[in-house]
């Protein structure tokens, strides 16, 4: 971080002065100096990209940022109260936004590949599309998509400093208060789907739904809700109905909205919900009721049996926004006062463009398959329960097709992390009948030694507590294969200090994702070795336990348990996701 903050003091010592500068200009000019136009915004001169992902950065760190939160969770009505004014302060209002087009997503499970589904779709129909959601894997630009892509790096270094500028200059009349990360961004993808001009913009929920920052939205489109679990208990409570009731929270006036079937008390809520707000709800059909001309099944372009109900999500989700695009005078019906159930909407027969956008549909890091010669990388940023055991589900059922074709024996290794409340424990339990071979944990670093790589630092949790949470894992892993067995973990690097007594095991704690896979790999993947690549050196010991993996034909790898550990693999095993 110190580097990172060093870059931001240097280079942008003078952005404060090139701040009153322009202030200057502007009052010369007549004009008011905390609310010009959008449009018109100047980017700061040489603020370069990585600059301003450093200064992104502090908005994880400030602690009166942090105090601003905790205050917040307390009064949750407070959060959606702070973003106008911070919308307000970076120079957008509402009403702007009533202009995008807004599909609203919210879940637990599925809410993104819903929405790549969805924007994969429509921008197969040629409209210009704005894709919004979290977290990023490899670089935060991810988060920010112009028809499917990131935006660019200059795009985004031009439109940070804009709306960074206008929340900076304007502080000091609001108590020195600043937006947290994720709310920044919100408001920063709103001023960048505002500037690039796009048809629709399909906007994930981040946490929860009816407090969430994206909520700000007044007038969606359509609002979808995919499926429902136990997650962010602190935030959203620890039952399925308080949880349905915070992600109903999205729901608006004579908006129509879908979900898939849900858990039966969270079905009611979602219900009560619908009705209150008055707005029209119904449940998706099975996948399987779509019917095409094809010969064919539909084909997904995303692996996976749960993805079937997020595909029949986007389907409606963007039939209904295209009818309301082409027939504006439609009107969606309430849910009958009298209803008990939530009504399931009758199936339509997706038009080959829908059927080509479902078929071409990526997103990285959700049942992500990328084979390198002899080792295959399984990779599902699955993180509750019900996710994992969609992603069991899944690596059994192709780990063993690739196995079928592989040349000779195959060794099973897991790497897992997992973060925040998560219960850690009960998912491991979930992997156990997988049978690996090994199972390495790391926490969610990318390279021990490192330079700036500001897109992927977490300032909120120390390198300690990471740690410790991996020889939890560890320890976890080892009761659930064999009770009462004592052995300890090793933390297997060179000149480290040992956190336990070093003993024979099957199970490895590695400091960094980096150091992990190269031991996996045992130099087999051509992109690990790469000499720019440093190669941290392993105990002895532990270098004659990777017998087995030299021994094997191939190697197959399941990397899951948390996104950010999957996009720090995919920083190094996709090298182009870094560009």
């Amino acid at each position: 971080m110190m580097v990172c903050m060093w870059r931001v003091w240097q280079r942008g010592s003078g952005f404060a002065a090139r701040l009153r500068e322009r202030d200057c200009a502007v009052r010369l000019a007549g004009l008011s100096v905390r609310h010009y136009s959008t449009k018109t915004a100047p980017h700061i001169p040489g603020m370069e990209y990585q600059d301003a992902i450093c200064t992104l950065n502090t908005l994880q760190t400030n602690a009166s940022l942090l105090e601003q939160v905790r205050r917040e969770r307390s009064h949750p009505q407070q959060q959606l109260h702070a973003m106008r004014g911070f919308l307000e302060r970076a120079g957008l209002t509402v009403e702007e936004l009533d202009h995008l087009n807004i599909i609203h997503v919210t879940g637990t499970k599925g809410k993104g590949s819903t929405c790549a589904f969805t924007e994969q779709i429509l921008r197969s129909y040629g409209f210009r599309t704005g894709f919004y959601s979290s977290p990023h894997l490899v670089q935060v630009r991810e988060r920010i998509r112009i028809n499917g892509q990131p935006i660019g790096k200059e795009l985004f270094t031009k439109y940070f400093w804009q709306i960074y500028g206008r929340l900076d200059e304007t502080k000091d009349a609001h108590g020195g208060s600043m937006p947290a990360y994720f709310r920044f961004l919100t408001i920063l993808a709103f001023h960048v789907f505002l500037q690039e001009k796009v048809d629709v913009a399909v906007i994930e929920v981040g946490i929860g739904g009816a407090y969430d920052c994206t909520n700000i939205i007044r007038r969606p489109w359509v609002c979808g809700i995919s499926s429902l679990g136990i997650d962010h208990t602190q935030i959203l409570g620890d039952t399925i109905e308080k949880i349905a009731w915070q992600k109903g929270g999205i729901f608006k006036p004579g908006v129509p909205a879908f979900t898939v079937k849900q858990p039966e008390d969270a079905m009611a809520v979602l219900r009560d919900r619908a009705k209150e707000i008055k707005c029209p709800l119904w449940v998706c059909p099975e996948f399987e009721s779509y019917q095409t001309d094809l010969s064919e099944p539909l084909r997904l372009g995303l692996a996976g049996q749960h993805q079937r109900f997020n595909a029949s999500l986007a389907l409606q989700l963007s039939h209904t926004w295209l009818q309301r695009r082409c027939l504006p005078d439609k009107i969606f019906p309430c849910t009958p006062v009298e209803s008990v159930v939530v009504p399931q909407v009758t199936p339509f027969k997706p038009s080959p463009v829908m059927v080509k956008g479902l078929a071409d549909t990526e997103w990285p890091g959700r049942n992500q398959t990328l084979k390198h010669g002899e080792v295959t990388y399984f990779l599902d940023g699955a993180h509750t329960m019900r996710s994992m055991q969609a992603c069991v589900h899944w690596f059994r059922e192709i780990a063993a097709q690739h196995e079928r074709n592989a040349s000779g024996p195959v060794a099973r290794v897991l790497l897992f992390n997992a973060t925040g409340e998560r219960d850690s424990a009960a998912m491991l339990k979930l992997l156990v009948p997988c049978h690996f071979d090994f199972a390495v944990f790391c926490p969610n670093i990318t390279e021990a030694i490192t330079s700036c790589n500001a897109d992927q630092q977490n300032f909120n949790v120390s390198v300690e507590n990471m740690l410790t949470r991996c020889l939890d894992n560890e320890r976890s892993w080892r009761l659930h294969n064999s009770a009462g067995n004592n052995r300890g973990a090793q933390l297997l690097i060179e000149d480290t200090l040992s956190l336990v007594p070093e003993r024979k095991t099957d199970t490895l704690v590695f400091p960094c994702i980096l150091s992990a896979l190269q031991w996996i790999t045992q130099s087999r993947d051509s992109v690990l070795t790469d000499p720019a690549k440093t190669v941290l050196p392993v105990k002895p010991s532990v270098k004659a336990k990777a017998a087995p993996l030299c021994d094997a034909a191939e190697i197959h790898v399941l990397i899951t348990g948390s996104l950010h550990l999957v996009g720090g693999a995919l920083k190094h095993l996709d090298p182009d996701s870094s560009k």
